[in-house]
């Protein structure tokens, strides 16, 4: 994930690489292969039922209020060495690598309190839970046997507490919530020796050393990262969801891979380097789901079985796409906790679900925590504004799925239920008298109504569609976006 900053040349340096970002994963779309486990199949269509999720990004990094990790990836890039030279300009790279990493010495949030945050998601609609159990820097937020770099080594002083398994934490208060669990991992481990090997100089955001010629070394590493994976396989309860950043830690063919330098180098100018990052994916997936049946795993920017969704970054697709996809989205600026951040308004929050929910897909909202293990309160306030809503108008987003189009115009946007017989209307602009519907349906026995409110809505057929009468008394009943079901 990236961070957005505060200068504008980092700031354009981050748009344009999220522009490329979202242009490789919507290229890829065409790629798309279902899972043919037919448990995958069933939890993912109960996923797109659930429509609206949290995501959180959290470790010692907020400490400095810093982009997650990669202030410590050595590629001239904005969001890398923009953070660094923004955080400690007098220091060189090394220097400030070791002080990054010297941050769990004293990463200690005595106020965390994980059902906080459950209570808070549920309350907002929210039904599932994804958090950083390892981002690319490699500090484990939960009890690994594979290394000290963790939130429970003796280095950390959170690890006196009796909560400082956070993972362990998290999950069951969401669990506790009757939420669905998700485990973001990292598949590259910028502090692993067997990832950057310190016999050699970090250029990217790829292993520093040549695979081909130290095979052992990698092996070590796929190991590594089967070996923490299992773990969080086994010891943390009933996992449903593997979400696994890093897609430049894949499996390339050689022509793949002379591609993918050649399209990356030219392009983007950072190093997508041409080397088989094989994990075997194939085989982490089996071993997963030997441990937690029907696992959805999403295998982020890598076409093949184990992408069972596509995860457009801080955008939404214009028209959708055909496959299952989820937009993850700050909730603020920043995927990491920034005490300055600016956060969405709530009425862009809700316009935002709607617009995802009605091109059919899950909308994965993060909030990062605070060094104390605490929130910002305008994310409290925003959930709390959002849940408001959702409890009058989650019909039309829960367990729905798109309609024959999404919408129309800017204005407008539609949903059905899984048969087709309940059809629902977003008014984005609540203070209209009056809707005109072309590209829905509407026959002139249908019952209409506005959710939250009592009685029938008068309508008739008008040239091209329908004319539907919104009562002075009812304008702005339902605050930010108001919703019409219609039965026929």
């Amino acid at each position: 994930m990236f961070k957005l900053l505060k200068t504008n040349k980092m700031i354009v340096a981050v748009i344009l690489s999220n522009l490329i970002l979202m242009s490789n994963v919507f290229a890829q779309a065409h790629d798309y292969f279902p899972d043919p486990d037919p448990l995958v199949q069933q939890k993912l269509e109960q996923w797109k039922d659930m429509k609206f999720g949290l995501l959180m990004h959290w470790g010692p990094y907020s400490q400095w209020s810093v982009v997650e990790s990669w202030s410590i990836c050595p590629e001239d890039v904005g969001w890398a060495t923009g953070a660094r030279v923004e955080k400690k300009p007098d220091l060189d790279y090394n220097s400030y690598v070791k002080a990054y990493e010297n941050l769990q010495t004293t990463f200690n949030p005595s106020k965390f309190s994980p059902e906080k945050w459950a209570a808070a998601a549920k309350d907002a609609g929210m039904k599932y839970v994804v958090f950083t159990t390892k981002h690319h820097d490699g500090f484990c937020m939960f009890d690994t046997k594979t290394t000290n770099y963790k939130v429970t080594d003796k280095n950390t002083p959170f690890s006196t507490n009796k909560r400082s398994n956070v993972v362990k934490e998290v999950f069951n208060a969401f669990r506790n919530e009757n939420l669905w669990v998700g485990a973001y991992f990292s598949k590259p481990d910028w502090h692993s020796e067997y990832y950057w090997w310190n016999r050699f100089p970090a250029l990217d955001r790829n292993v520093n050393y040549d695979i081909q010629k130290h095979p052992d070394r990698w092996k070590q590493f796929v190991d590594y990262t089967h070996t923490q994976i299992n773990e969080l396989m086994s010891d943390y309860g009933k996992v449903d969801i593997l979400w696994l950043d890093g897609g430049w830690v894949r499996k390339k063919t050689e022509e793949q891979a002379k591609k993918d330098y050649i399209k990356n180098y030219d392009e983007n100018h950072f190093g997508i380097n041409s080397q088989n990052q094989d994990i075997n994916m194939a085989l982490l997936a089996k071993e997963a789901r030997a441990k937690q049946p029907g696992l959805i795993v999403v295998d982020r920017d890598v076409p093949g079985e184990q992408q069972n969704y596509l995860t457009p970054e801080q955008h939404i697709p214009e028209t959708g796409l055909p496959y299952p996809w989820e937009t993850c989205m700050t909730m603020a600026g920043s995927w990491s906790y920034s005490k300055d951040d600016v956060y969405k308004p709530t009425s862009e929050l809700i316009t935002k679900l709607v617009d995802i929910v009605s091109k059919g897909g899950n909308y994965l909202l993060n909030v990062g925590p605070s060094p104390e293990g605490e929130w910002h309160d305008a994310a409290y306030e925003r959930l709390a504004e959002i849940g408001k809503w959702i409890k009058i108008n989650g019909e039309g987003i829960y367990n729905t799925r798109m309609s024959t189009v999404f919408g129309e115009g800017d204005k407008i946007r539609f949903t059905q239920s899984k048969d087709g017989k309940t059809k629902f209307i977003f008014l984005l602009d609540n203070t209209v008298e009056k809707v005109k519907v072309t590209k829905l349906s509407i026959g002139k026995n249908a019952v209409i109504q506005m959710l939250g409110t009592s009685g029938n809505l008068k309508f008739k057929q008008v040239e091209g569609g329908v004319e539907i009468n919104i009562p002075a008394t009812l304008k702005n009943k339902s605050a930010y976006v108001g919703v019409l079901k219609v039965q026929e």
